[in-house]
């Protein structure tokens, strides 16, 4: 099943027939990659100006880190965070399509009040009752992804019977109720590394085609993360390869969005793909 559908983005509509690439931004002290690099404007917008150079179509913006055990913060950190950044993203990049990677809703409904257009929410609207009806209210595209408990707990003891069927299952149910709330744009995310062991996230890679049944596109963030460092014994520092190669695994089995610290080397590896599946 081949999807190739268009999202709306600030009253433009994004093609994704070809896979796209959206830079992290990680405006946290604390993320497992890049905490604390990006702390003030002068090399804050000088990545998103590299991002956006090398080829990213999206800018994804956090100011809450995800990584496991990961500190909590509150609603009003987090917006003192990121919504100071979104409007100097904004300002120096008027054309910017920036997502904001929150589970909160007050805080999407502020960036997007400052210019963001899209949602990315790592709990599905798990943490936030209010969070589909804020998406619904703001017609922007919202990406669900699947995570098992909360950063603070997800990777304490994970279990599935099924992990591909229980996620699939999950994510359905949800989009049923996006559906009721008439959001159009919705994108889906397994949520590699969220809730899941090494062989979870491996299972799921395996067979993330099967996620195109839904008949939405698919997202995946898979960037340097602990499934692929683990294994070969190295830091995510070292990780670039690994991560080129599970993200061309990725778009073979159906990705059209990929989110990654490295946008450059996404970026090649769609085109590379693009090229093998127009021979």
């Amino acid at each position: 099943m081949k999807i190739n559908p268009t999202i709306q983005c600030k009253g433009k509509l994004v093609d994704l027939s070809t896979p796209k690439v959206m830079g992290i931004l990680n405006i946290t002290p604390d993320s497992f990659f890049d905490g604390g690099m990006y702390k003030d404007e002068k090399t804050i917008l000088h990545q998103v100006e590299k991002m956006l150079s090398d080829g990213a179509t999206f800018i994804d913006v956090g100011a809450y880190s995800s990584r496991p055990g990961a500190k909590h913060i509150s609603v009003d950190e987090e917006i003192n965070r990121v919504v100071p950044v979104v409007q100097l993203l904004i300002q120096h990049f008027p054309e910017i399509f920036i997502s904001i990677d929150t589970f909160r809703s007050q805080v999407a409904r502020k960036c997007i009040e400052a210019g963001a257009c899209m949602i990315n929410d790592i709990s599905g609207g798990d943490l936030d009752a209010e969070m589909f009806t804020t998406v619904a209210n703001l017609q922007v595209p919202y990406i669900i992804m699947h995570m098992q408990g909360n950063p603070q707990n997800m990777q304490e003891a994970p279990v599935y019977k099924n992990v591909v069927t229980e996620v699939f299952y999950e994510l359905s149910k949800k989009v049923e109720k996006l559906n009721t709330l008439h959001v159009h744009d919705v994108i889906l995310d397994v949520g590699f590394g969220f809730g899941k062991t090494l062989e979870h996230n491996y299972e799921l890679l395996k067979n993330l085609d099967y996620f195109q049944e839904m008949e939405l596109p698919l997202l995946t963030g898979i960037s340097r993360k602990s499934m692929l460092y683990k294994p070969l014994n190295i830091s995510p520092q070292e990780a670039l390869n690994a991560t080129t190669v599970a993200n061309t695994i990725a778009l073979q089995k159906g990705t059209q969005i990929l989110r990654v610290h490295d946008v450059k080397e996404a970026v090649e590896a769609v085109k590379l793909f693009r090229l093998i599946e127009n021979v």
